[in-house]
């Protein structure tokens, strides 16, 4: 039989999905996080676990062609992450090349039926990518927590800690964050947050989002900057007349991010797509590739 290969690797989770050639899904597989920026040759295993579980009973041998969308595609170049990718090929018994790209054209795919416009992508990270035949031209952010990711999960999550260490029970928002990190007084809230892993801030978004929703004075606030930093880092790209695919889960999710970014953008008239599923994205892309290597020219 024959299988195409699509992955989804973000910086929360890794989703891997195999179908056939006339799309059908055939299996689906999940495992943690796939960024190798963030956690190294891991993202090897987690990648590589997402795709055993979505071959399944499936022989290996028969993919044809598999396409990987990863954030922080960059990091590829270093040899022991490279090396660590091909030995997770081979353990897995896949034969074809596995064609690894940026998670922005994945999301692109996913959500867009042409070849050429742009990506905002807010999960845990954030970026905004200007997708052309297919290939990424240009970038905004995605610069990582300390530099940039403005507008994403984690920046929320941080947004959200911070103001409660300034405003301490004196906000519905910062008694939730205290509730969150179980401390009783702000010095311990300033312990808890040093100690805690970076990426764990983002598990504070769903609540910045529920108690914006809600009415939450200081929760709106944060996610009305959070809508400004992220069509910022859109019109970055200069490109004001491109389709817009929204992706990650802060942008295709029902939240008030997504429903912020989306007012901004009809007003301007942009033809909007949602990138539901990235993984089948990569998997078109690696259908797409095999499809032109195949099919002899006239």
């Amino acid at each position: 039989m024959v299988l195409i290969l699509g992955v989804d690797a973000g910086g929360t989770a890794s989703k891997a999905v195999v179908v056939a050639p006339d799309g059908t899904v055939l299996g689906r597989g999940t495992a943690g996080p796939g960024n190798p920026s963030a956690v190294g040759s891991a993202a090897a295993v987690a990648i590589g676990a997402a795709v055993r579980e979505a071959l399944g009973p499936h022989d290996p041998g028969g993919v044809v062609a598999g396409v990987v969308g990863v954030a922080g595609v960059s990091i590829l170049a270093d040899p022991g992450v490279a090396a660590s990718f091909a030995e997770q090929w081979a353990g897995l018994g896949l034969t074809c090349p596995v064609e690894m790209a940026g998670d922005a054209v994945t999301a692109f795919a996913a959500g867009s039926a042409g070849t050429r416009g742009a990506a905002l992508i807010a999960g845990t990270g954030a970026v905004a990518a200007l997708v052309d035949g297919l290939e990424v031209v240009r970038t905004a952010d995605g610069l990582g927590w300390l530099l940039g990711d403005e507008g994403s999960g984690l920046w929320l999550g941080l947004q959200a800690v911070r103001h409660a260490a300034r405003h301490w029970s004196s906000s519905g928002l910062a008694v939730r964050v205290a509730l969150h990190a179980g401390v009783t007084s702000a010095d311990d809230l300033v312990h808890w947050a040093q100690r805690l892993p970076l990426g764990s801030f983002a598990a504070l978004a769903p609540v910045v989002c529920e108690f914006a929703a809600a009415g939450d004075p200081a929760a709106a606030a944060i996610v009305a900057d959070a809508v400004d930093r992220l069509v910022a880092t859109l019109d970055a790209l200069q490109a004001p007349d491109a389709a817009v695919v929204l992706a990650g889960g802060l942008l295709t999710a029902a939240t008030p991010v997504r429903d912020g970014v989306l007012d901004v953008l009809r007003g301007r008239g942009v033809e909007i797509g949602t990138a539901h599923d990235p993984a089948l994205g990569a998997a078109r892309l690696a259908l797409q590739r095999w499809s032109s290597r195949t099919v002899p020219s006239s």
